[in-house]
């Protein structure tokens, strides 16, 4: 029986993902995080932003979260807008 996953995956074109975390980090952390954005929010969250190449990334971008011992409250993919900032969610 083959096993074959039916999913259009183009690593030509890497996703923006959303990262938010409870505790404010330091955007010194900013070279740790592979230079993504480090946002700090009024409400005691941080927002980490930025294009990852692909789910492995992702996955590695989460262990430094867990590392650092932060705490996950979302991730999101999100769409890119032309100009280069971050719209909504897809």
């Amino acid at each position: 029986m083959t096993n074959t996953i039916n999913k259009k995956m183009d690593i030509s074109h890497p996703r923006i993902y959303q990262i938010r975390l409870e505790e404010h980090i330091d955007p010194h952390w900013t070279d740790w995080f592979e230079g993504l954005t480090i946002t700090s929010k009024n409400n005691g969250d941080t927002i980490i932003t930025g294009q990852v190449i692909d789910q492995a990334a992702l996955h590695g971008l989460l262990k430094k979260v867990r590392d650092l011992g932060l705490t996950l409250v979302s991730i999101n993919r999100v769409k890119s807008s032309r100009t280069g900032g971050v719209d909504a969610q897809e």
